[in-house]
């Protein structure tokens, strides 16, 4: 006897040429591999320093609370739009889209954005240390920020370095997905 599901699974690929496997369980670890980050920033908003020694003081609620928040749910937001590189919705605009609906997507009208953007989020959050406590950014040498312990920095730590694989990653799959959409039909 076969047990009927509630709903029939979406297929493996609905895209139009198999995507490699990596390449869709990347895209699909992306937004879990950027929570952390969000998760952490979160308790700013309440002015709750999460350990830090800032000179600075904190900017009022009504600035940190939009913008912490605003910052967290945009970067999920875009980490989700990623996924859109190894899914059929990455190909054929949703038919739910105002004018664009239900056609093919140019495989260039998503290549160059997510190239771009992960060249930005690379440059981002790219950064050297230097020694004495400072770091080497694109923005400039920066003071590296202190924790009043070291359970604080480990966590810090744990939390926001897989941010910087952000940009890599989205680099690999527009890359994949341009190899994909481009190669010459089989035959």
């Amino acid at each position: 006897m076969k047990l009927k599901a509630l709903h029939t699974p979406p297929p493996v690929s609905d895209t139009e040429r198999p995507v490699p496997r990596w390449a869709m369980r990347l895209a699909h670890a992306l937004p879990l591999l950027l929570l952390p980050s969000c998760l952490w920033r979160l308790p700013f908003a309440l002015h709750f320093e999460m350990g830090q020694v800032q000179d600075l003081g904190m900017p009022p609620y009504w600035v940190s609370i939009p913008y912490i928040l605003g910052l967290s749910v945009l970067s999920e937001a875009i980490a989700i739009l990623t996924i859109g590189l190894v899914r059929g919705w990455g190909e054929v605009a949703p038919t739910w889209i105002p004018i664009i609906g239900g056609r093919r997507i140019r495989p260039m009208a998503a290549v160059v954005p997510a190239i771009l953007g992960g060249l930005i989020l690379t440059l981002m959050f790219t950064d050297a240390p230097i020694g004495d406590g400072r770091r080497l950014t694109p923005y400039g040498i920066v003071d590296t920020v202190g924790y009043t312990n070291d359970a604080w920095q480990a966590l810090a730590t744990v939390c926001i370095t897989p941010i910087a694989a952000w940009g890599p990653i989205t680099i690999a799959l527009g890359i994949a997905y341009y190899r994909r959409r481009t190669a010459p039909s089989p035959g």
